[in-house]
């Protein structure tokens, strides 16, 4: 079973190919409901469609923006038409409408964009500021809102129980048994009267009724659990403008007007323009399809809601939003098709098929050797040619015990216990602080081999603070409480380098909030260096008033430095740079000495300053390099930033401490059979202090890094990577390669991430990717499975222990059902055959088949998980499903069943002294009660 499963069953966690789902799904010959069995999987003709709709639009602005962009050599020639406002639009106090501010956006359409007097005529047309944002009060904000609307998009509306109960009702076996239930009643009432006659026909009617009802209210609860969590999936924050504060809002309350704060990692909230920023890429393949990423500046100030930052930093001045815009229109088709399929489901389905086959296979036999039974009968006495009523009821029951047995044998609860027992699972990790958005994590993560971990914002705090510091030669401990000295000792010039350094080539910022206190916004590691440059007494708005900044390169993951070219007060430009401290270093050819003079960099100095890198980082500090150079007058914002030539400020060493549990959770995972690899960007010799102290560093580990990790061969990799277990100054692309080889070599990888915004597709490589929280960019979290909403590592064992958990549970349930149906098919088979009658009647097994879907799946399936899951080694990949183990106890218990039924029904008179015309049936009732018991005791156990 297993071979044939993996062949013809098996499918990936994420991003199977169409082929590959449709051929399963033809292989399911046995489908008594397929609407409940594929309620949860991919709908394929319904998401190709959405396919369909999505390149059409997609196509239409590709050619609107491509149209827009070739006629802009006309717009002076071309006078504009006058622009009609509607008197709503005019009596609510603004100057543009939306559909008007839709199309600037959606087709790039500078003409109108002039017309109106650019983004400040837009802005003032909007009854907004570029500068302070909107005004907050409520009923300005609500005539806003009826005039432009709200940011969200249509969404379809719940599902209603009793669409469930009708979707029950189309199982094809209970349409027939409803049938014969309709033709006993007809029957029975005519031959012997109301309301014996009825007995038979009400009973089938009632176990059907009942068995709709409860398989409807399941169903219904997941429902309910999975629109739950897609609300809690669809929360994003944006840091947003108002009354002259800068603040942290839900991209829903968003309102054309709104200035929003967009950074690399962002999805972009809605439509918009550029007010400012610098070196802003947006990725637009989302939209357009085009997979180059588009320069916006005041040039090209058009952005579209649904697009990412790439790279650089911006603020946007809202004009459309929700169905107003593009992405709404995509939105409305994002839906449909459902999520894919889990691995888990799609096996279970293959079992369901193979034993659906076999029991209709039994059922065809059954009813043939009944019927035969009769026919031979009726020979013995004379009396083929007369039929009776009762001979019609008996036919109707042969009929009905052989369908009733296609209806145990096919058991349609094995996927959809899938998907209780993960819709269970993700309610719970929820409160667990962990968000799935992914139904194949809970399971995946069942099976994780390997963590692949980020250190900063995952393994420690992403709380920073600056504690040492090597300016002009001398190192020294600082704190806020003696930075102030920490400044009075060092040269005038050189603070005043210092503190232009820190206060212009920053990607925060510091504001005033609406409590009127000081504020630092910006990344954790801007934020310490921020707040170590207002301890030396330093002025954020006056550093940033003196200097014009002309030009922006922003830090990224592959560059590891931010560089920034500014025009000084007295005239002249000044390039500041800081970023990896080796990689500045190498830039450098000059320094400031103790008297914060500029000198050649020679080699004594080159020492004694990697010597204090190393010393700073093998105290599990992250070390930052400053540095400037002058550069000539003539230098243009279009001219690169030099990469050499450049006057060493300083290093500083930023701690980042250790999260609590952490040493815990790394030992619980490697008792679990789980290996933590830690993959960073930093130094390797603080990745390095960090692993030990943590407890990912051991003794036959090996720590590399990621230059280091490019050059080897694949032979060398091979043999080097399971050795792995820190990989320091690495890029995406090494991490990539290293889930890549870690996933063929030990199965399922956990790629993790804290702000991970190009980690991307190490994420989308791995079969389950988690992003630490808040510290996550969007990027990073729409990449990811699971979300950990509390920036906990500790939530990551929490999250392993409920996939295995969900893992164990659904193995419970098959071996469960697997059993009921062996012996079910069994009993009625074998007594068919040698008696010519059935002890299990229709209504029996009904019972039996709504108790093993549902109540069987809803015990077994939900049981939450105990801390010895964590005590086993992870399943793996390639692991059978259903175990040697679990084929022993299917057939022992089967066997025992079996003999006991069987004794009951062949010496079960003569024990229990029945005698009479009823006899036969206290025996077939005694039966059906010591076959049910038989489950429940299997159960308990």
């Amino acid at each position: 079973m297993e071979s044939y499963l993996n062949e013809n069953f098996e499918v990936k966690s994420k991003n199977s190919p169409e082929e590959v789902l449709q051929r399963w799904r033809r292989l399911c010959g046995i489908v008594k409901n397929p609407r409940r069995r594929f309620r949860f999987t991919a709908n394929l003709s319904k998401r190709g469609e959405a396919a369909a709709m999505r390149r059409t639009i997609q196509e239409k602005l590709r050619i609107a923006i491509l149209v827009s962009k070739a006629a802009l050599q006309f717009i002076q020639s071309v006078q504009l038409s006058d622009y009609k406002l509607p008197e709503e639009v005019k009596d609510a106090g603004f100057q543009i409408c939306g559909d008007e501010l839709g199309s600037i956006v959606e087709v790039h359409d500078v003409k109108k964009f002039r017309h109106h007097g650019g983004v400040d005529g837009i802005a003032e047309k909007l009854s907004t500021s570029t500068t302070e944002g909107l005004n907050s009060d409520t009923e300005l904000l609500n005539r806003r809102q009826q005039i432009y609307g709200i940011n969200k998009f249509t969404e379809s509306a719940a599902t209603s129980f009793w669409v469930f109960v009708w979707e029950a009702f189309q199982d094809m076996t209970l349409m027939i048994l409803g049938v014969c239930a309709i033709v006993s009643l007809l029957v029975g009432i005519a031959t012997e009267g109301w309301p014996k006659g009825a007995h038979d026909g009400l009973g089938i009617v009632a176990s059907i009724l009942l068995v709709v009802f409860v398989t409807a209210t399941s169903d219904y609860r997941q429902s309910l659990q999975f629109r739950d969590l897609d609300k809690e999936k669809k929360k994003i924050s944006i840091q947003v403008t108002r009354n002259g504060y800068r603040q942290k809002m839900s991209i829903y309350e968003l309102l054309p007007g709104d200035i929003v704060h967009l950074a690399i990692g962002d999805q972009v909230p809605a439509d918009g323009l550029f007010v400012s920023g610098f070196s802003v890429l947006i990725d637009e393949s989302s939209l357009t399809g085009e997979s180059e990423p588009v320069m916006v500046n005041s040039e090209n100030p058009f952005l579209l809601s649904g697009t990412k930052v790439q790279d650089g930093s911006c603020k946007m001045l809202v004009t459309s939003v929700g169905m107003r815009t593009q992405w709404g229109k995509l939105m409305a088709t994002l839906s449909e098709g459902g999520d894919d399929e889990t691995p888990l489901q799609v096996k279970l389905n293959g079992v369901a098929t193979i034993i659906g086959k076999i029991g209709l296979f039994f059922a065809v036999v059954t009813f043939a050797v009944l019927v035969q039974g009769l026919v031979s009968l009726k020979l013995q006495q004379g009396s083929l040619r007369s039929w009776t009523g009762d001979d019609a009821l008996e036919l109707l029951e042969f009929f009905a015990v052989a369908v009733t047995i296609v209806v145990v044998a096919v058991p349609e609860g094995l996927p959809l216990a899938v998907t209780l027992s993960l819709a269970f699972a993700m309610k719970k990790m929820m409160n667990d602080k962990a968000l799935v958005r992914h139904l194949a994590a809970c399971e995946t993560m069942g099976s994780a081999t390997t963590i692949c971990s980020d250190k900063t914002g995952t393994l420690t705090t992403n709380h920073m603070t600056v504690v040492k510091t090597c300016f002009c030669m001398n190192s020294k401990e600082v704190s806020n409480n003696n930075a102030s000295s920490l400044c009075s000792e060092l040269p005038e010039p050189a603070v005043k380098l210092l503190l232009e350094s820190i206060f212009n080539n920053t990607g925060g910022e510091v504001v005033v909030n609406q409590n009127g206190k000081r504020e630092i916004l910006g990344t954790p590691t801007e934020a310490a260096i921020l707040e170590f440059g207002l301890s030396l007494g330093g002025d954020f708005q006056g550093e940033k008033q003196a200097c014009k900044l002309v030009k922006v390169e922003p830090f990224n993951s592959t560059k590891k430095k931010m560089s920034v070219v500014v025009e000084l007060p007295g005239g002249g430009l000044r390039a500041h740079c800081k970023g990896a401290s080796e990689i500045i270093l190498a830039a450098c050819d000059k320094v400031l000495n103790s008297n914060g003079e500029v000198v050649p960099l020679d080699e004594e100095s080159t020492s004694h300053l990697k010597a204090t890198i190393n010393q700073f980082a093998s105290e599990a500090l992250r070390t930052l390099c400053l540095a400037y150079v002058e550069l000539e007058n003539g230098f243009s914002p279009e001219d690169p930033i030099p990469v050499s030539g450049y006057t060493c400020i300083g290093v500083i060493g930023i701690k980042d401490p250790v999260r609590p549990g952490v040493k815990e959770s790394v030992a619980m995972c490697r008792s679990a059979g789980i290996t933590v690899r830690m993959v960073t960007g930093d130094n390797i010799n603080t990745a390095k202090a960090i692993a030990r102290e943590c407890g990912i560093l051991t003794d036959d580990g090996i720590a590399i890094e990621g230059p280091e990790f490019r050059e080897k061969s694949q032979e060398e990799l091979l043999e080097l990577i399971p050795k792995i277990q820190v990989m320091a100054r690495s890029s995406p692309l090494d991490k990539h390669t290293l889930v890549k080889h870690l996933r063929t070599t030990f199965g399922e990888v956990v790629a993790v991430t804290g702000d991970g915004t190009n980690d991307a597709p190490a994420l989308h490589e791995a079969d389950i990717g988690l992003a630490m929280g808040i510290a996550g960019t969007e990027v990073a979290k729409e990449s990811a499975d699971v979300i950990i909403l509390d920036d906990n590592f500790s939530t990551i064992v929490t999250v392993a222990k409920w996939g295995r958990s969900v893992y164990i549970n659904i193995q419970k349930f098959v071996q469960f059902q697997l059993t009921v149906n062996v012996v079910a098919l069994i009993v009625n088979f074998t007594s068919a055959c040698l008696t010519g009658t059935a002890p299990l009647t229709a209504v029996q097994l009904l019972w039996v088949n709504m108790i093993m879907d549902t109540l069987g799946a809803l015990a077994l399936a939900t049981e939450p998980p105990n801390d010895d899951l964590m005590k086993r080694s992870p399943v793996g990949r390639k692991g059978n499903f259903i175990s040697n183990v679990m084929w022993r106890n299917i057939l022992g218990q089967s066997l025992y069943q079996f003999m006991v039924i069987w004794f009951l029904q062949s010496r079960g008179k003569s024990i229990f002294l029945l005698e009479g015309p009823n006899s036969d049936l206290v025996l077939n009732t005694l039966i059906f009660n010591s076959f049910v018991f038989c489950q429940v005791t299997f159960l308990k156990s």
